[in-house]
């Protein structure tokens, strides 16, 4: 069997893993144009897996460096018709199993990309590209379980006989944005609450006229997003040091993929400034009819008028004006306090186990200790809790 868990002290000896390297290449190895081509013909948009933006985190973003893919081909062709970042199990977890596990974009959202024109030779050629590279199983986190992606890898896995298991889900929020932002706003939010948010938006204008921006050219998106790292960094985030500014490998990754993707308007920054001051701002990535809202930063000076939410009602607005967008990704945790009550739509994300072979007790170890660190993770993050407290 293939050691795929400690990959630096692999020796290139054996014909099996001269097939493993082939079959797990490095994410700079794929041709960007085929990526592209790719994405555009996804069966699922996904916007954290766009080229621009997956190839600067693994270029430099802080824990998330040095990705390999799992690539499918059609036939003997050079056509990319599928996509799948990873990294070791041992490297994401220090779990010493053959696994391979999604590797993280930065967003919360890790569902493969897969051709709507062959989704389950697609699927398939991926789920053998993993089983070549040594796998007995892949661990699919943040995946939409009921998404185009999961349900391509689901038909060929009951084609072979296997069963994915769910490790956990959660429901995330969503935008409906064919839908009169008006008369979605009025109906998630109500008069009440409207009208406060009204009453809290004229106490803002005290301090300048408000206004709704958006940055698209990259001139200009450059400007917008050192205002959004200056505001992100200002807040909680900063205080915490979790902020992208505060560690170089995250301010490069994002400075690089954020002008890259508004090449290709797959990127835009929305801001809200009372006068010349900007109180909120958010960043928001675009594939095919999809807008994902991947992170949002305030001045926390303006707390009090909620500059999030005032910026989140003009977003909406924005969305759904736009004909190219029918929904929007919140790409926020379960029960977010702010977008939640905003948007209501609502879908599954879930942690997913993929076995690659019929019986095999490797997948019921790595299940187990994956249900372990899952265990151990939950109770760290109690302590700290508690300890806040």
């Amino acid at each position: 069997m293939v050691d795929i868990v400690h990959e630096a002290a692999i020796k290139p000896a054996s014909a099996k893993h001269a097939a493993a390297v082939r079959a797990r290449v490095p994410l700079t190895a794929i041709d960007a144009s085929q990526w592209r081509a790719l994405a555009q013909r996804a069966v699922e948009p996904n916007g954290y897996y766009l080229p621009a933006w997956e190839l600067a985190v693994s270029a430099s973003a802080r824990g998330r460096t040095d990705a390999s893919a799992l690539a499918a081909y059609e036939g003997s062709s050079v056509r990319l018709i599928g996509l799948m970042p990873v990294i070791s199990l041992w490297r994401a977890l220090k779990i010493p199993l053959p696994a391979l596990v999604s590797a993280h974009p930065y967003g919360t959202l890790c569902s493969p990309l897969i051709d709507r024109d062959v989704p389950i030779e697609a699927a398939t050629r991926l789920l053998q590209q993993a089983r070549e590279a040594g796998a007995h199983a892949l661990v699919l986190n943040d995946v939409a379980l009921d998404g185009a992606a999961m349900t391509s890898l689901k038909q060929v896995l009951d084609d072979d006989g296997l069963k994915p298991r769910v490790l956990n889900s959660y429901i995330r929020a969503s935008l409906d944005a064919t839908q009169d932002g008006e008369t979605l706003l009025h109906e998630a939010l109500g008069t009440k609450k409207l009208k406060e948010l009204r009453r809290q938006r004229h106490r803002l204008e005290e301090h300048g006229p408000v206004a709704f921006e958006v940055a698209r050219k990259p001139d200009e998106i450059r400007r917008a997003l050192e205002t959004f790292l200056q505001l992100e960094a200002s807040g909680w985030k900063g205080q915490r040091g979790t902020a992208l500014v505060q560690h170089a490998g995250d301010a490069t990754f994002i400075r690089r993929a954020v002008p890259a993707l508004a090449e290709t308007a797959q990127c835009e920054i929305v801001t809200l400034s009372a006068g010349t001051t900007p109180v909120a701002a958010g960043i928001v990535l675009r594939h095919q009819d999809r807008a994902f809202f991947f992170k949002l930063g305030i001045d926390e000076r303006f707390a009090k008028y909620s500059p999030g939410v005032q910026l989140t009602l003009d977003l909406t607005r924005h969305l759904c004006t736009d004909p190219a967008i029918a929904s929007a990704d919140s790409t926020a945790s379960a029960d977010h306090p702010m977008i939640n009550p905003i948007w209501r739509g609502r879908f599954a994300i879930g942690d997913v186990l993929i076995p690659l072979r019929r019986n095999d007790p490797v997948v019921a170890l790595v299940h187990g200790a994956l249900a372990a660190h899952g265990a151990a993770y939950a109770a760290a993050r109690r302590a700290v809790r508690l300890l806040r407290k």
